[in-house]
C-alpha cells in the first residue's frame, strides 16, 4: 500500500490532498477516511490505497499511522509553573553547562541528557 503525508485537508469541505512518498499528490474525500476519524492534520503519516478516477488518482481506505495524541499530552501546565521550569532550566545551564563549553569541553553524559529531557519537557509544553 502506498503511504505519504497530508497535504491539506478541509474538514468543512470534507476533501483534500495526500502527498505520496514515491511522488505526486492524490485526492482523498472524507468517506475514505477510517471511522471515527474526522479530520486530518497537515503532515500527518498514512496509508491509503489507490483508485485511478477520470479526475485522477483518489485515496481510498485511508489509514492513519501517527499516533492519535493521548488526552495526557493535551493537558498543559499553568504558565507560572512552566515559567518556574524554565527559569530552573536557564539555572541549570549557566551552572553545569555553560562552565564546560567555555574550556572547550562537552558536558558530562549524565548531566546533558538530564538537561536535554527537561529541554524537551519544556518544548512539549509550549506546543500544548
Amino acid at each position: 500500500m502506498p503511504t505519504g503525508k497530508v497535504k491539506w485537508y478541509d474538514t468543512d469541505k470534507g476533501f483534500g490532498f495526500l502527498s505520496r512518498d514515491d511522488g505526486g499528490d492524490v485526492f482523498v474525500h472524507r468517506g475514505a477516511l477510517p471511522s471515527g476519524v474526522d479530520e486530518l492534520n497537515v503532515g500527518a503519516r498514512v496509508e491509503f490505497g489507490i483508485v485511478t478516477g477520470r479526475k485522477g488518482d483518489q485515496a481510498l481506505s485511508v489509514r492513519v499511522l501517527d499516533p492519535i495524541p493521548s488526552l495526557s499530552t493535551a493537558h498543559r501546565r499553568p504558565t507560572d509553573e512552566l515559567h518556574g521550569l524554565i527559569e530552573d532550566t536557564i539555572k541549570v545551564l549557566e551552572a553545569k553547562i555553560q562552565p564546560d563549553l567555555r574550556r572547550g569541553r562537552y558536558p558530562d553524559r549524565k548531566v546533558a541528557s538530564k538537561l536535554a529531557e527537561m529541554v524537551h519537557a519544556i518544548a512539549r509544553e509550549l506546543e500544548g
